[in-house]
């Protein structure tokens, strides 16, 4: 293992007592159960109160995310996910919320999160350079909104980011110290779940690889600090900028104060937008490190 990720195996030792396979395989089919079953087992209660039509638009409105409401209502369906996480940690592993942070993570998510806020601050105006970004939500509709969407992006973010660099990374790591059983596999799934041919059509592998690489990029900087909180806070200002600051026409885009009208599913239009996402994420990352110094 390299010597940047010697921090990595005491956060992993932290999972070393319930370390086995079928645990941990168990403890993620029991995650999503939980979470889909909460998912579905409120939407068919509010089914029942709303006429159908009324029920099949705000499924609508969820699902496009094209309103503050409706990307509100999306970012609401990680609580269940962050709650599910907790409870499989809890009951199969015997360890709690601070154990899946690791130790210090709320102080390395100040210092990265702080120095990456103003990288995001300092790129968001290139976007006007391009033709193609135009105004979408009203500034005051967007600081009215502020208040609830910061809480549940956190929520979000912090949601993927326990179970695939907490749960997953930490269980696995804790019986391999091969980067490609901590690293690559969990992200390889983070990265399965972003594949979606029906928003991107034949550019949907791309999406999903970037997602894997940001995956792995997340786990490296687990792996530098032994905590979440590098993680959390790259996390936190990606989808800030992609859901407040720039966002894709189409794409969660029910707060960006700007968006970028393309099509995503042709790739000389989508091409130089995914790569100049691949360098700010890996500006990010270099960005963090400097400032956690790892």
């Amino acid at each position: 293992m390299s010597p940047a990720w010697r921090p990595l195996a005491a956060f992993a030792a932290l999972a070393q007592p319930r370390a086995e396979l079928w645990r941990t395989a168990l403890g993620l089919v029991l995650t999503v159960a939980l979470y889909w079953g909460a998912v579905f087992g409120t939407l068919t209660l509010i089914g029942h109160q709303l006429a159908p039509m009324r029920f099949a638009r705000l499924m609508a409105e969820i699902s496009r995310a094209g309103t503050p409401a409706g990307l509100a209502m999306l970012l609401a369906t990680f609580v269940p996910m962050a709650l599910a996480v907790l409870a499989v940690t809890r009951a199969l592993h015997r360890r709690g919320l601070h154990s899946l942070l690791g130790p210090g993570a709320g102080r390395d998510a100040l210092r990265a999160g702080v120095p990456l806020f103003g990288l995001a601050l300092a790129l968001f105006p290139l976007a006007f350079l391009d033709p193609n970004v135009g105004r979408s939500v009203p500034p005051a509709t967007v600081l009215r909104w502020l208040p609830l969407m910061l809480p549940l992006l956190l929520v979000q973010i912090a949601a993927e980011e326990l179970i695939f660099r907490g749960y997953l990374l930490q269980q696995l790591a804790a019986r391999s110290r091969s980067p490609w059983v901590w690293m690559v596999a969990p992200s390889a799934l983070f990265g399965a779940l972003h594949y979606s041919p029906a928003e991107f059509g034949p550019m949907a592998l791309w999406p999903a690889l970037w997602a894997m690489g940001f995956g792995c990029l997340a786990a490296d900087l687990t792996a530098r600090t032994g905590n979440l909180g590098a993680a959390l806070a790259l996390h936190f200002t990606n989808n800030l900028s992609s859901m407040i600051f720039v966002g894709l026409y189409g794409q969660l885009d029910g707060l960006a104060l700007y968006t970028i009208v393309i099509n995503p599913r042709d790739a000389a239009a989508f091409g130089p937008y995914l790569a100049a996402d691949v360098a700010t994420m890996l500006v990010a990352w270099l960005a963090a490190r400097l400032a956690l110094r790892v």
